[in-house]
């Protein structure tokens, strides 16, 4: 190591810069040239037409449409995910009549909430689609039991409701992997703070907001950038779950279905790739947003 350690680290390192180059950039790198071109998929040759996919992007319709759903589920997935995940992990760890420890029956819950994560996301859709059924659903059927048939509705036939149905989905899925996520976080935090913060006479909602949430902050950062990224996606869920897929009227279109679309049905790769580097920046972006804005937020608790 003394006489040779630049070429063990020329040995070490150079093998693995190759590999991340030929399976992560240049896939990159070609999707950014396609996006520049007209390439339908299966022609051998691919004019050059500059920012022209670009440009059509501002003129279509179903795109924009898919831009709008992401924005609101950007705006609503991960606040709610985040907020629920970390109300049953305060509640499991310190919901007790003391304080200091977690509701009789914690630990039970806590693989309860987790079960989703057991399923795919494919197989989520799958079973919600049954439940969301207008006719022999389980969720219209519940109501119509209990009295509260005006209440029910064709979830995922209507405008209005689609995109909140898949919504309430996308959050069911994940809230039980972000309360064993916070869970852990809470776990890490010196018992005697909370004791400290009983003695003051300060009470659950002030405990969590002056002492839980300060010191978990950069796990809800994390949790925060990757349901964002999620909520940017959406593709196996809407295209498993509603009609169209995409539908009904384009109201749960999202930009991974446009994208797919384009390539696959219609064979406009070129375009499609267009979206695709625009969905990058987009996910790229919120993740730059979301961690300088941990970091001044670490800097003001300092």
């Amino acid at each position: 190591m003394k006489h040779g350690r630049l070429r063990f680290l020329f040995g070490a390192l150079v093998p693995a810069l190759v590999l991340h180059v030929l399976f992560v950039l240049s896939p990159y790198a070609q999707a950014f040239y396609l996006s520049l071109t007209d390439w339908t998929g299966v022609a051998g040759e691919a004019h050059f037409v500059g920012a022209g996919n670009y440009a059509r992007l501002g003129g279509d319709s179903l795109f924009l449409d898919a831009v709008r759903n992401n924005a609101v589920m950007l705006a609503v997935v991960p606040l709610v995910t985040i907020a629920l995940g970390l109300f049953l992990a305060s509640m499991l760890h310190l919901g007790g009549r003391d304080g200091r420890s977690g509701i009789a029956g914690s630990r039970i819950y806590q693989i309860v909430y987790f079960f989703p994560q057991l399923l795919s996301l494919v197989i989520i859709a799958v079973l919600w689609s049954f439940i969301y059924n207008p006719n022999t659903g389980l969720l219209n059927g519940v109501l119509r039991g209990v009295g509260l048939g005006s209440l029910a509705r064709s979830w995922l036939g209507d405008p209005a409701l689609a995109l909140p149905a898949v919504m309430a989905v996308l959050v069911w899925s994940s809230a039980g992997f972000y309360m064993v996520l916070f869970s852990a976080a809470i776990d890490s935090i010196p018992k005697e703070l909370f004791e400290a913060a009983l003695l003051d006479g300060a009470g659950g909602w002030a405990t969590f907001r002056r002492v839980t949430l300060p010191l978990v902050r950069d796990t809800v950062q994390v949790g925060f950038v990757y349901l964002g990224i999620a909520a940017l996606d959406g593709f196996a869920i809407v295209q498993v779950m509603t009609a169209g897929p995409g539908g009904p009227d384009g109201a749960t279109e999202v930009i991974g279905l446009s994208l797919y679309r384009n390539a696959f049905t219609y064979g406009r790769f070129g375009y499609a790739s267009a979206m695709g580097v625009a969905l990058f920046f987009a996910t790229l972006t919120l993740a730059v947003l979301a961690l300088r804005a941990g970091r001044k937020e670490r800097v003001e608790l300092a």
